[in-house]
């Protein structure tokens, strides 16, 4: 899979001016719609110059505005991709090499461009109990969601997955403020319920948390953390194992960050457990206590 632009950006951000620096956050923060448009639109939204603009082009190696949008057009043609469109391009081996490379490439890739200082911090809200912690995904994610939330139950409190119905999620909405992280699975196609679930948090004073894909969903536009994950493999249907792959080392991130409390709450729970059912008693104690 060619590598996103929005990689390209978050790894250089160091290398721009100032004022490039302002073109580079409006771009991601709504990447990459931003860019489609004219260069006094963009230098608008960014506070800057068309000149400014023109030379953050420059040195993101495009030779002018127009190769630029190019590229932010055809992001958004694959980020825009139904499962029906990518059947054209099937391997005839979808069980061979090709495809477990491309997962396993998928994770590697991912961990070298996911942004540490991103990961690092939010392990650290995710283990603060001050804090309670909601857990939201897609049709495809919610899966996910539910996994992560099940374990980080039993290392701390404070911890719900939005499931049900989505008129049900508005009882949990109404709730939700500046003590609460609402961490969210959203990749392509993006689900406007999700989106508008999550904005809505976000300005209740929530802050919200992005696990999504390379093309990035529009929640990154309001997220205080995003990890962009991999997710493109040859096969109609995009790959949900960095996604898991990431939720798996918050989740082991979250247990290291306070061992102790995790460890007294494994302990608790395995003796709840052997008093409600005094036959597991005798039972190793296994990873799906």
């Amino acid at each position: 899979m060619e590598r996103p632009l929005l990689d390209d950006i978050r790894e250089r951000l160091d290398e721009f001016t100032a004022t490039e620096k302002k073109a580079a956050h409006a771009l991601m923060a709504n990447y990459p719609m931003q860019g489609l448009g004219t260069v006094a639109q963009f230098a608008d939204a960014a506070g800057v110059s068309s000149p400014t603009i023109l030379r953050f082009v420059a040195r993101l190696g495009f030779p002018g505005f127009a190769e630029f949008q190019k590229k932010l057009r055809s992001e958004l043609e694959s980020q825009l991709n139904s499962p029906l469109a990518r059947t054209a391009n099937l391997s005839e081996d979808p069980v061979g090499d090709p495809h477990v490379n491309q997962l396993l490439e998928n994770v590697r890739e991912t961990f070298a461009h996911l942004p540490k200082a991103e990961l690092t911090g939010l392990i650290r809200l995710l283990a603060d109990e001050r804090k309670t912690v909601h857990l939201i995904g897609g049709r495809f994610t919610d899966g996910l969601a539910r996994y992560m939330a099940a374990h980080l139950r039993i290392v701390r409190s404070n911890v719900t997955h939005v499931a049900g119905q989505q008129g049900n999620w508005l009882d949990q909405l109404l709730g939700i403020g500046s003590k609460d992280v609402v961490l969210v699975f959203d990749i392509r196609r993006y689900q406007t319920e999700i989106i508008q679930f999550a904005e809505a948090a976000a300005k209740q004073g929530a802050t919200v948390a992005l696990i999504t894909d390379s093309w990035m969903s529009p929640i990154g536009r309001f997220a205080s953390y995003v990890l962009p994950a991999r997710v493109a493999v040859p096969s109609p249907w995009d790959s949900s194992l960095a996604l898991m792959a990431i939720a798996e080392v918050l989740i082991a991130g979250v247990t290291r960050e306070n061992q102790q409390r995790a460890q007294e709450r494994m302990r608790a729970l395995e003796a709840l457990r052997n008093k409600v059912d005094p036959s597991t008693e005798d039972r190793p104690a296994g990873p799906d206590i």
